[in-house]
């Protein structure tokens, strides 16, 4: 009688799509966990990715994946064309960004005011300096 050898699935490589759609769903499954109705644009032609109803008012939503860099939560703001490489930013589309971190297993939801033009890093990780004014903490942006 042979032994069992025991084989380990592979590992997928995801490109970034794959990496968004992921993101998307567990934000999806959280907001739902949180009580709030979701409703998903037909198609593939919107810029936001869903559409959150808190009980008062419809929220055009755009997902994000953010990383982690330097003891914070960072994600872009805006969007490149492939083929142009023009940057667009999401002004006047969507009214959230609902962010989640796989580093962190976080959730996040930053207002579209409260976006810089490029690119978003909340800190959860004390700065080496120890500062904290002006500092965006993780915390305070929690999806709850």
């Amino acid at each position: 009688m042979r032994p069992l050898v025991r084989v380990q699935p592979p590992q997928p490589i995801l490109n970034s799509k794959s990496k968004g759609e992921i993101s998307e769903a567990l934000i999806l499954a959280r907001l739902l966990e949180l009580g709030y109705s979701v409703s998903l644009p037909f198609g593939n032609n919107q810029r936001y990715d869903m559409v959150v109803d808190d009980g008062k008012s419809l929220i055009k939503a755009q997902c994000k994946t953010a990383r982690v860099v330097n003891g914070c939560v960072s994600f872009r703001v805006c969007s490149t064309n492939g083929f142009t490489g023009e940057h667009r930013t999401y002004e006047g589309e969507v009214d959230v960004f609902l962010v989640y971190c796989p580093g962190t297993k976080g959730f996040y939801k930053i207002k579209i005011e409260e976006a810089t033009k490029t690119e978003v890093r909340l800190r959860f990780a004390p700065t080496k300096g120890g500062q904290s004014s002006q500092v965006r903490w993780a915390k305070d942006f929690e999806l709850r």
